[in-house]
């Protein structure tokens, strides 16, 4: 690489990072004669599985062909976060060097955590490299044979495009190259309005960019709350992004630097594309058939709920086998692994509450089940619900937008869903989750004392909406007794 290439804002921070996570010059450890644990893919799940087995005691392969830290720390969660908070603290005259350089840093500063150097000196035989089975207990990296009492495949997915004429020939940005821009683009045009499109809408609308979201939907982020959608779209529209909503793409062509996009009634011209409407597992040279393991249609790897494939020697954890491609799940279901892999095959998916957020202003958290998904199984609930501008916290600072909605089951306590949009949703629906997780019912959040004046207090209105609810005619009559006859 030259001097010119290597000179862009945060370039020391992205030669630190690489040094770190994919170290030049590595070379592979002399295998051991057999490990507990083989684990491909150093995402989320594998590196956590890697250092709780290591720190049991097991002796543990981690292969990577990549990067240690996998989409998470590298093309996804930490550098996509890292420019919404940058772009959201400035107050004006957002520069886009800087906010690159910010992500950059912040990238490197967490690849301490998932570097080759923290997961060797944890104990870890750290193999870089493409990774194959040569047989169901043979993991093949390299030239070198590693023996497996278990393996696990953790090898994550990757941002894939849809069948769009000529869109290839666009050389279109994915998550997996977008945050490598070292160059701002005037006009940015992008398929898929899930949570990475909006995010990186509102990023790049904050730093000046024109910006063009192309859905196929009537809505953005169809899968969340109807209410949700409506109120991020007014968001992103005041940032000045366009939306193009029920939009079938005829085709796409690149037109010297500038890249075409036709609707049919439309055509949109962007100098950048980014694609960003849906992903596929990364299971091409694992040689699956080798070790028995087996695949659905959509491409992940099929396990039970102890997370063990068609061959019970061999586990998988997180988005190569997961439909929930969540970080926090890759972590939980890698928990499963260690005991199930290690010792007496007992936990399972069973139980997990799988939350998820999209990090837009403002933010979208949800967990459970929607009204829509309960109505359409026949399920009965009552909701409870509560604007934001309700509670003091929201009239001190103008809160215009944003709700908590917890569904429970129908004349019960049981938390069946949640979901709450506006500031720090991603925080505020915590304690849905750990009731979800340990079976608390809303009802129990009425006796919980929070500091005054906060958002937080929204859980402790829902639960007192709940308790008077069921407070039944015979309750209340009896209660009506007692008073007159103490009066």
């Amino acid at each position: 690489m030259s001097l010119n290439e290597q000179l862009y804002p945060g370039h020391q921070f992205d030669a630190k990072w690489r040094s770190l996570v994919f170290p030049a010059g590595y070379k592979n450890p002399k295998p051991k004669p057999r490990y507990h644990l083989v684990i491909i893919g150093a995402g989320p799940a594998g590196l956590v599985t890697a250092i709780a087995a290591a720190g049991l005691g097991a002796n543990v392969a981690l292969i990577e062909k990549q990067a240690m830290g996998g989409d998470c720390l590298n093309v996804g969660c930490v550098p996509s976060k890292a420019l919404l908070e940058y772009t959201a603290a400035q107050n004006n005259d957002i520069q886009f060097g800087a906010a690159f350089a910010w992500l950059r840093q912040v990238r490197a500063s967490i690849a301490e955590h998932d570097s080759v150097d923290r997961y060797s000196e944890s104990g870890v035989d750290v193999f870089l490299g493409p990774a194959s089975f040569a047989d169901a207990s043979t993991v093949r990296v390299g030239d070198l044979s590693l023996n497996a009492r278990r393996s696990v495949i953790a090898t994550g997915a990757h941002a894939s495009l849809p069948p769009v004429p000529g869109l290839v020939d666009c050389q279109p940005l994915t998550n997996e190259t977008i945050f490598e821009l070292r160059e701002q683009p005037q006009r940015l045009a992008i398929i898929g309005a899930g949570p990475i499109g909006c995010e990186l809408a509102q990023v790049f609308a904050r730093l000046g960019t024109e910006v063009t979201i192309i859905e196929r939907s009537d809505r953005i982020m169809p899968t969340e709350h109807t209410e949700a959608s409506t109120i991020v779209a007014r968001s992103l529209e005041q940032c000045g992004v366009q939306l193009y909503l029920d939009a079938d793409i005829k085709q796409a062509a690149r037109r010297g630097d500038a890249i075409e996009i036709d609707l049919g009634a439309k055509t949109i011209t962007a100098d950048e594309l980014l694609v960003a409407a849906g992903r596929r597992t990364n299971i091409a040279n694992l040689n699956l058939e080798a070790a028995n393991v087996t695949v659905d249609q959509r491409g992940l790897i099929i396990v039970d709920k102890k997370l063990r494939t068609s061959n019970k020697r061999i586990f998988a954890a997180g988005d190569v086998c997961s439909r929930a491609q969540f970080t926090h799940n890759a972590d939980a279901q890698a928990r499963i692994v260690v005991q199930n892999a290690l010792f007496a095959p007992t936990a399972t998916t069973d139980k997990l509450v799988i939350p998820h957020c999209t990090y837009t202003n403002p933010e979208v958290a949800q967990v459970g089940s929607l009204a829509a998904e309960l109505d359409s199984r026949s399920v009965g609930y009552d909701s409870y619900r509560i604007a934001f501008s309700e509670l003091d916290r929201g009239k001190a600072q103008a809160d215009k937008d944003g709700f908590a909605e917890v569904l429970t089951a129908k004349d019960g306590d049981k938390i069946l869903g949640a979901t709450v949009v506006g500031h720090d949703a991603g925080e505020q629906i915590a304690p849905i989750c750990i009731a979800m997780n340990n079976q608390l019912g809303l009802g129990s959040f009425a006796k919980t004392i929070l500091p005054y004046p906060t958002r937080a207090e929204y859980i402790r209105r829902l639960a007192d909406q709940a308790n008077r609810r069921r407070l039944t005619p015979a309750i209340s009559q009896a209660m009506r007794a007692w008073f007159k006859w103490t009066r």
